[in-house]
């Protein structure tokens, strides 16, 4: 199964975005905490629609926690712009964990520094700091998909 790892998602229309990727995927969401809004949310109901309430969905106090469940190893892939190399240049197994970090900062220093080996990064242009998170972690999610599930 692919886990998608949201730390400290910030805005809940990217959330609510990403349970309905879930549900299309058959993906199961993470969802760090704190968050940045309540899971009862308007902004997360309007984009998740009715799927959110059938999205396969853990909640986690903090990444230790969570770690203490999800032990990492080569199937955990942090996604960064900080990272040199990009996400189609790995090679996914179709049990993998993607991260995805807050709207406004990423993943912390600390867990990128942590995780070296493992992180990647969507390409961009024109000087482009970032994308949406949700066109992220569809990108990331179908990259999974295309290489262990379309055969």
């Amino acid at each position: 199964m692919i886990n998608i790892v949201l730390v400290e998602p910030r805005i809940p229309q990217n959330t609510g975005n990403i349970g309905r990727l879930c549900i299309a995927s058959n993906a199961r969401l993470h969802l760090v905490y704190p968050l940045g809004f309540l899971l009862d949310s308007k902004g997360l109901k309007r984009a998740g629609m009715d799927y959110f309430k059938d999205v396969d969905l853990l909640k986690w106090d903090n990444l230790e926690s969570f770690w203490q469940q999800n032990k990492i190893d080569k199937n955990h892939f942090f996604f960064t712009t900080k990272a040199t190399k990009h996400y189609f240049d790995v090679d996914f197994d179709s049990e993998c964990f993607l991260y995805f970090g807050r709207e406004d900062r990423g993943l912390d220093s600390s867990i990128l520094e942590a995780n070296k080996d493992n992180l990647v990064k969507i390409p961009m242009f024109n000087e482009a700091r970032s994308i949406n998170l949700a066109n992220s972690v569809s990108i990331a999610v179908y990259e999974v998909i295309r290489q262990n599930f379309s055969k």
